[in-house]
């Protein structure tokens, strides 16, 4: 796994399995966001295995499915919903990390008090560069 935290408290990483549940829980992780769709690949049929393996060893599962470049209203408002009632440190993550560090900037930016620059370094420094979707993320 290449996890990378992106703020204290929420982290991503490229897709994970089943066998890497255990670990996450000796690193802390209290919860998981998956962002990959049912059957977008053959490593990911669906997630019961890994929801499964989560839930055995007390990590809070929910799922959030996006299609890559898709950022729907309903996509990032679930996300901020998930980073505000679960337990942390959370884990993002999907095929490559993108999607999830990118509903992390959508719900980011709408904070008050939010640099979209320090957000996309953010995602830069962990291996994301989002400055050509820059306009996306700003508040119309």
């Amino acid at each position: 796994m290449d996890i990378k935290e992106l703020e204290p408290g929420f982290s991503i990483s490229h897709a994970i399995y089943p066998s890497d549940i255990e670990e996450l829980k000796t690193l802390g992780f209290r919860a998981i966001i998956c962002h990959r769709q049912p059957g977008e690949a053959d490593d990911h049929i669906d997630d019961s295995l890994l929801r499964q393996a989560a839930e055995a060893a007390g990590i809070e599962w929910v799922e959030i499915p996006v299609t890559p470049g898709e950022y729907t209203t309903e996509a990032i408002e679930a996300f901020g919903a998930a980073i505000d009632r679960l337990p942390t440190p959370i884990l993002g993550f999907c095929r490559s990390g993108r999607r999830a560090v990118s509903l992390w900037v959508h719900n980011q930016v709408q904070q008050e008090s939010c640099d979209l620059g320090q957000l996309l370094q953010a995602a830069h420094a962990a291996g994301h560069d989002l400055h050509a979707e820059k306009d996306s993320f700003i508040k119309g």
